[in-house]
């Protein structure tokens, strides 16, 4: 058949997303990188630490989903020939969901069974399957639950050519991805651009995420002898494959959760393989702009195991495999002003010869190696790359619409063929950048948008003593666009000339926010409730209200507010975790003790990867009660590191 582009719906099973947060998160969740410490060699340039950011904003968390699944119609794009069928999610980050290699009939990657949303990504939800694609900041990025423009051109040869795109809003750049399928074609090819239109330099993420079968004798092939990884709160540079006793692309016997970047020569392709015991499996290869190679296994500690299947229902075990622009996640890449970054990667099914489990690492990645080199195929992607630079600049037919931010950039040579649709709050923005008057909703009413930035909050400035001197919804955005900046004296003067002006929940929980940050608990604890007084509905606004009076351990005012809450809220596994906790530490650890373990014990939607709290307050109570170290029941084991 000739390859073919169709847009269908499946049916799936789905957790509700919920509404997105009706304030950022000023705070930001804690990211391990930041905390990370290197003992690393003059030469191994890895930019560590370079781009680092404490939030995810101007965006929002999801952090209200449950995980209660329903069936839905789920939107799906799917290209297609006689050896390939790729099925993707539009509205979910431009997802590749299933990868079938029609000659064996075998699903190339991990395909999660359901939607169920968990606590792993910049914004909160993430859910687990197929190739994601990162771009932005450290971790997984914005639009991993969010629609992406979806749209629909050709090859110069008539090929049809699936494209996503967006404009990121952290970074500030527009990125795509064009996907599609020769004729006799057996990978699927994956041409990725970014641009930089500014006149500065950019800290540039990219990561492209594979989940694949933790297949049983698996292996892992990458043309390396040496990765980055993490020992003992500090990076490190290892040989492979053995490390510390295991030898770690035999994944199934890793015990923790781990990292493992992979140090390959600049001189070898750049490929990474998973293979089961057959020596079948799939290869991902790409032009040399994506230079890193990544291994992540959840490991086999109980809470690996728990992590497993929080994240699924019946789909099984997974572990990842991804390639990336800089050698680690530590730190980003630094992106010249004025250009673009492209990269084409190909996604196929690889056999290796017989005996491959009886061979040495190096014996694998060598024959792999072999077999790229002798087929041409590094040669043959930077050809194809470059015959296809005029298509990625083509104008296509929208499909999907994404989001409208990149309707308030000016377009220039670089992206001008990507079109983005406003929206109505957006023109209100506009028109603002137009005339220098913000509009002025009721302080009630949520914030419709978060665009004032590092980069134009001088211009917001400059209209307070004149426009907008007495608009409240002004002061209130300078208040927290002065956070882009960690200038929280200034960003506490404009929220409380905001809040002086008119009251408002948004003012008080980022007045909260700026006292969190200067280490001012008291001020944090008055300024929450001053929050709650005016807004004790929204959910994600009391997450974040006993959030922050957990930072301050001000548990009292915890308990008081949580008993307050109607009693739907109260149901809520984040809140009621706060209340608990609270319990215990105010000498109530019999009560903590009830409340933790009434209707089976209790469970946590939104916990977030890497956070023991639960497990820590479950030992902590259970000490205080029986003067005894207790075993730690896998509902609440989710520590799956060291």
């Amino acid at each position: 058949m000739k390859p073919e582009l169709r847009f269908e719906t499946k049916k799936m099973m789905s957790s509700d997303l919920g509404p997105q947060a009706c304030v950022p998160d000023l705070i930001g969740e804690h990211i391990l990188q930041n905390d990370t410490k290197f003992d690393l060699g003059e030469h191994d340039e890895i930019y560590e630490g370079f781009g680092r950011k404490r939030s995810a904003y101007p965006y929002r968390q999801y952090n209200s989903y449950t995980r209660e699944l329903k069936e839905k119609d789920i939107k799906i794009a799917v290209l297609e020939n006689d050896y390939l069928k790729a099925v993707f999610l539009p509205e979910y980050g431009g997802r590749l969901w299933e990868l079938w290699d029609k000659t064996t009939g075998k699903n190339l990657l991990y395909t999660n069974d359901v939607l169920r949303f968990s606590n792993l990504a910049v914004r909160n939800a993430w859910f687990s399957g197929g190739v994601e694609w990162n771009i932005g900041i450290i971790g997984h990025h914005a639009f991993t639950t969010q629609p992406m423009y979806t749209a629909e051109t050709e090859t110069e040869d008539g090929l049809p050519v699936l494209r996503f795109y967006e404009y990121e809003r952290i970074r500030q750049v527009p990125y795509q991805i064009d996907f599609w399928l020769e004729e006799d074609g057996r990978f699927l090819n994956c041409r990725m651009r970014i641009v930089n239109e500014s006149s500065e330099v950019i800290p540039m993420y990219w990561w492209s995420n594979m989940a694949v079968p933790e297949y049983e004798n698996g292996r892992v092939v990458v043309p390396a002898e040496q990765a980055f990884t993490g020992r003992k709160g500090m990076i490190v540079k290892v040989d492979i494959p053995m490390v510390d006793g295991v030898e770690v692309t035999d994944y199934k016997k890793i015990p923790n959760s781990v990292d493992y970047f992979f140090a390959i020569p600049e001189e070898k392709p750049k490929f990474i393989a998973n293979l089961d015991q057959d020596g079948y499996g799939l290869l991902q290869i790409s032009t040399k702009r994506l230079q890193g190679r990544k291994l992540f296994s959840w490991g086999k500690r109980p809470g690996s195991d728990h992590w497993q299947e929080f994240l699924t229902d019946k789909a099984g075990r997974y572990v990842e495999i991804q390639a990336g622009l800089g050698k680690t996640q530590y730190g980003c890449i630094p992106m010249a002003p004025h250009t673009s970054w492209e990269w084409l990667e190909q996604y196929g099914a690889v056999q290796a010869k017989p005996g491959h489990l009886d061979k040495t690492h190096k014996e694998r990645a060598d024959e792999l190696t072999s077999y790229v080199l002798e087929a041409g195929i590094p040669g043959k992607l930077e050809e194809k790359l470059k015959a296809t630079a005029s298509m990625a600049k083509k104008e296509a037919k929208v499909v999907i619409t994404g989001s409208g931010y990149g309707s308030m950039k000016d377009h220039s040579r670089l992206e001008g063929h990507l079109k983005y649709e406003t929206t109505e709050s957006l023109k209100k923005w506009e028109k603002f950048f137009e005339t220098g008057l913000l509009h002025e909703p009721a302080p009630e009413e949520i914030p419709d948008e978060f665009l004032i930035n590092e980069d134009n909050l001088d211009f917001l400035l400059a209209t307070l003593d004149k426009q907008n001197k007495d608009n409240w919804y002004a002061h209130y955005q300078a208040g927290v666009g002065y956070f882009t900046r960690e200038d929280y004296t200034s960003a506490e003067k404009e929220l409380k000339t905001s809040w002086y002006l008119r009251k408002s929940a948004w003012a008080a929980h980022a007045l909260a926010s700026a006292a969190v940050l200067s280490g001012h608990d008291t001020e944090t604890v008055q300024w929450i409730g001053e929050g709650l007084k005016l807004e004790h509905k929204n959910l994600s606004y009391l997450k974040d209200a006993l959030k922050l009076l957990s930072y301050c351990k001000a548990w009292e005012e915890i308990i008081r507010w949580y008993e307050a809450f109607d009693e739907e809220e109260k149901k809520a596994g984040k809140l009621r975790y706060y209340y608990i906790s609270a319990l215990y530490h105010t000498g109530k650890a019999k009560e903590a003790l009830e409340l933790l373990e009434e209707n089976g014990g209790l469970e946590i939607p939104d916990i977030r990867e890497g956070e023991d709290s639960i497990a820590q307050l479950y030992l902590d109570i259970q000490k205080t009660l029986t003067g005894k170290d207790v075993p730690l029941p896998f509902k609440y084991d989710f520590r799956a590191g060291f």
